[in-house]
Order: C-alpha cells, then structure tokens, then sequence
C-alpha cells in the first residue's frame, strides 16, 4: 500500500472509529443497564441541539446565502430518493407509509453532524447543520404528513430545533453579536449535543428486533444507494463546488434515522418493519459510510 492510500485510510479510520465507538458504548450500556433515555434524548432535542444551532447560525461567519445551493440539494435527496424508490414499495409488497420515509429521512443528526465534522473539521460544521435542519423540516412538515393528512404543520413552529433556527438566522442577519458571557455558555451547551446523540442512537438500536429482517437488508441497500444517485443528479442541477458535493454525497449515503421508528410506532405504522429498516440500515452504514469517504475524501 503507497503512502497516499494509507493516508486515506487512516483518514477514514480516525473520522468513523470514533463515531462507532461513541454508539457501540450506548449499544453495550443500553444492553446492560437498560436505561430510560426519554429524559436524556428530550434534553438534547429540547436544549443542548438549539443551543449549538443558534450558536453556529447567529455568528456573524454565517453566511445563509453560501449554504442555499446546498440546501436545496439536500431537499431534492430527500425528495428524490422517495420519488425514485416508490415503484419498490409494489415490488416489495410493502405500504409507502411503512418504506418510504425511512428512504427519505435520514441519520443527519445522530450520524451526519459528527461524521461531515471528524471528515471535514469544524468549518465544516454550519453546512452540517443547515443539512440537519433541512432534514428535520421536512421530516416534521413532509414525513409527519405522509402519516397523518390531517396533522397540523403549524405545530413545527413550536419545535426548539426551528425556535432555534429563525432566531439564530434572524440574529445573524440584523448583524448583531451574541455577548461573550452568552456565547461561551451556548458552545458548551451545544457541544453536548453530538456525542449524545450517538451515545443515544446506540441505545436505541437495542429496543429493535430482526423479525423483519428481509425488508431491512433491502432497505440498508437501498437507502444509500438512492441518496447517492439522486445527490449526484442534483450536482448537474446546482453545481455545487467539489466540498459541498461531498457534504451533499454523504448526506446521500445516511442511513435511516431512528426518528423513522418513533414516528413509525406513534402512529401504528408496522413499527416492527419500520424498526429493522432501521437498525438494518445503521448497520449498513458500517460499510456505506467508509466506502463514501474513499469517494469524497
């Protein structure tokens, strides 16, 4: 091996290992101790997530204009992976309801944040969380819908995470500067967030079962598989440079986000289906993810 494919592969190895070892210590914990993380996963979504998003989009580096190709690119993976995987859902006997969303919203958060990060560094991190945002609109406005018809879209306006965003936008835009005291606080706040979010994802992956396991192997294949080849038309379409393609290639290649299967079990849409897709995909992603770093990196 020539020393420039070692240094990428210890360029992959040091951005996914952490990421790994974060979840499978919440697999082995949640294993053993059993924990009721509701508490813990309320706190983050409610405070510690907000916090780093107003923290990132209110300082006066963000530049909203410079992440809006990017943006909608991430809006058409999402899109276009449900457009392009519905004819599956006949041929895999499977509901739409059941299949899709977990093909459309990805692990943008609990996976996506930390890994466009370790991969990128931390400059990285405003186009990491303006993909997150995206995603989790779309999934509480979009997913939510596909549902439910009958859900009201305004109740998104009540979520902290979209609090959060208009607020940090709005400050950003007005010029203004968060205090020093305030900002310090909010950083600490905010870097809470990511390593939770990995922790939790790993013990969710406990309460799963593999009773569904042949719709969750096809869907671990399939996830990937589709964001790549929907991010990589969208390219043609917006011209992203070549390191937001790579954050848009890897927003592409997530595998699905275990919202899918809370959202799935609340409104009684065969979560036991939706819970493999899940864990499934996350274990797929233990090969999808590296292989997309050879790509991008």
């Amino acid at each position: 091996m020539d020393s420039t494919a070692l240094a990428l592969a210890e360029r992959i190895f040091l951005t996914v290992f952490p990421l790994f070892a974060i979840v499978l210590c919440g697999y082995l914990y949640g294993r053993y101790k059993k924990p009721d993380m509701a508490l813990a996963n309320q706190l983050n979504m409610d405070i510690f997530v907000p916090a780093l998003i107003f923290f990132v989009l209110s300082d006066k580096s963000f530049d909203l204009v410079r992440y809006q190709s990017l943006a909608m690119g991430a809006a058409l993976v999402i899109l276009g992976s449900g457009l392009l995987l519905w004819p599956f859902c006949r041929l895999l006997k499977v509901q739409a309801k059941t299949f899709l969303p977990p093909m459309m919203f990805s692990n943008s958060g609990n996976l996506g944040l930390p890994l466009i990060i370790l991969a990128f560094g931390e400059h990285a991190l405003p186009a990491a969380i303006m993909l997150f945002i995206v995603e989790m609109t779309l999934h509480f406005t979009l997913g939510i819908y596909m549902m439910d018809h009958k859900t009201n879209p305004w109740r998104l306006l009540r979520m902290p995470i979209i609090i959060a965003t208009i607020a940090g936008l709005s400050w950003s835009s007005l010029n203004l500067t968060v205090p020093a005291s305030i900002a310090s606080g909010l950083d600490m706040l905010g870097q809470i967030s990511i390593p939770l979010l990995l922790f939790t994802l790993g013990v969710r992956l406990i309460t799963v079962d593999f009773s569904a396991w042949r719709i969750g192997v096809t869907g671990a294949l399939l996830c990937p598989l589709a964001g790549i080849l929907v991010a990589y038309a969208a390219q043609q379409l917006l011209h992203l440079s070549p390191e937001q393609f790579a954050y848009l290639i890897i927003f592409g290649a997530l595998p699905p986000a275990v919202l899918n299967y809370i959202v799935a079990e609340q409104y009684n849409q065969e979560p036991k289906q939706v819970a493999s897709i899940v864990l499934l995909g996350n274990m797929g992603a233990l090969f999808f993810i590296p292989a997309t770093l050879v790509f991008v990196l």
